[in-house]
């Protein structure tokens, strides 16, 4: 009897093993909810490639092109990443996959909508059309969240592609009603028009104008450039990815959204690894990011220190978390101008801080140091007794 039990016991836990192996289905719906969980997606990717982009710290992907089928969330399975996708006649036959995530609403539907090939572009979508949908998506399936994302009108007024709506910033609070998570794109780096390129700050605008839109009451998400796309003259180098993705969260942002198309001179659909350099930065973003998942989890605590720019009008926004008995400031220049800082801590006492991911300490006084920002820097301390 107790070697039945044994074996029977030992065969469980190869299965179990075999089973995280090979990537098998979530074994719940949603998103996860646990502390150290945070969703780094990537936007509409063929399910080919999720192991390349699970090996570059992608757990989710965003948009399915003509899914989703039963291959694709196979394929999304054995790589052991989710799907949020469009909720329709042919995936609401895999309500019981767990591998789907969450719904979302076609894209960017704040923007003028195309009238056909030739015709031109009409009005957005009303936001109590999104809001229709958004009851209809919830109650064909109610355990899952739906995501809405949204164009740069988010953080840009004067977005012509909104058309008639340009210069409407007061439609986003309606909008941001039919959604869970609601996330936008704004892709300063290879952006073309003067008023908006180069100028990574609109990132963080857009988050802080959707969190106020929401009242903070839902997921905030935010799309990032990796790509060219259309610009032939200029695209995202991996030091402006990284500043765009820590400025995002050190806003607010819970979740980040990878865009990897390529799309001129040549279209490539995963442009982001086909891009070497650009895919080894966003990994060790991405590595960040999962390691400080349980830290960038915990609220706010940002009475506990003071972040300033000394001899220099540059603005520095930060973000103070505490966990495991330690102190975390997360900082970052919004203009591209270098300037020193000073870092002050509430707790007098701490002696050293430790710069993550750039094998440094630098010794406190008092609980504070001041340090060197580069145009768009970031940096992040953990602060231990």
């Amino acid at each position: 009897m107790k070697q039945d039990l044994l074996r029977f016991a030992t065969i469980a836990l190869l299965l179990a093993i075999s089973s995280i192996a090979s990537g098998s289905e979530p074994s719940s719906k949603g998103l996860q909810h646990s502390s150290d969980f945070f969703p780094v997606g990537v936007w509409l990717q063929d399910p080919s490639n999720a192991r390349a982009y699970g090996g570059i710290g992608i757990n989710i992907y965003v948009g399915l092109w003509k899914g989703p089928t039963e291959e694709q969330l196979n394929q999304l399975d054995r790589s052991g990443i989710r799907v949020i996708c469009g909720q329709n006649e042919r995936s609401l036959k895999f309500l019981d996959r767990k591998t789907i995530a969450g719904w979302m609403h076609g894209d960017e539907p704040d923007n003028a909508q195309s009238l056909g090939q030739g015709k031109g572009y009409g009005p957005p979508i009303l936001p109590s059309k999104i809001i229709e949908d958004y009851n209809r998506i919830r109650k064909a399936d109610p355990d899952r969240p739906i995501l809405l994302n949204l164009g740069q009108g988010v953080a840009w007024d004067g977005y012509y592609g909104r058309g008639v709506r340009t210069n409407h910033p007061e439609d986003y609070r309606e909008y941001a009603k039919g959604g869970d998570i609601v996330s936008f794109d704004i892709y300063p780096a290879a952006h073309e028009n003067k008023e908006i390129a180069g100028k990574l700050e609109y990132v963080p605008k857009g988050v802080d104008r959707l969190r106020s839109w929401t009242d903070d009451s839902k997921q905030v998400w935010c799309c990032i450039e990796t790509t060219r796309i259309n610009n032939l003259n200029r695209k995202p180098s991996p030091i402006q990815v990284r500043s765009e993705v820590w400025m995002a969260l050190i806003h607010g942002a819970k979740g980040i959204i990878y865009f990897s198309h390529q799309f001129k001179p040549k279209f490539i659909e995963a442009g982001l690894l086909a891009d070497q350099e650009m895919a080894r930065e966003v990994k060790s973003i991405n590595q960040q990011i999962h390691q400080l998942a349980p830290v960038l989890n915990q609220p706010d605590v940002n009475h506990l220190a003071s972040v300033e720019s000394l001899g220099r009008e540059i603005p520095i926004d930060f973000m103070v978390k505490q966990h495991a008995d330690k102190t975390y400031i997360f900082a970052a220049s919004m203009r591209d101008s270098k300037s020193d800082v000073l870092i002050k801590l509430q707790d007098k006492s701490v002696k050293k801080v430790k710069v993550i991911g750039e094998n440094r300490s630098i010794v406190t006084h008092d609980g504070q140091w001041t340090d060197q920002f580069i145009g768009y820097g970031v940096h992040i301390y953990e602060a231990e007794k």
